[in-house]
């Protein structure tokens, strides 16, 4: 079973959101730990093991370690400031 890992920036964005949006987003983590794995995942272009989840009109940025099992989430922030 995969874990996973939030940075500051990650943590500090879901610590300003709403009860409701906090659950969502933290749910829609959850799912990434099953195989397959479940959402609107992407890989992104141009950088290795890394992905986006959308959640909403939130978007999840993470990369996946696959020999250590873990998911490092790198940021999480609206549609239009994530990028």
């Amino acid at each position: 079973m995969m874990e996973i890992k939030l940075n500051r920036r990650a943590i500090k964005f879901l610590g300003r959101q709403e009860k409701a949006v906090n659950q969502r987003i933290r749910l829609a983590l959850q799912g990434l730990k099953k195989y397959p794995p479940v959402g609107d995942i992407v890989k992104m272009k141009g950088m290795k093991d890394t992905y986006r989840l959308r959640v909403g009109t939130y978007r999840v940025i993470f990369q996946v370690d696959f020999e250590a099992q873990i998911i490092y989430v790198l940021a999480i922030d609206n549609r239009g400031d994530i990028y």
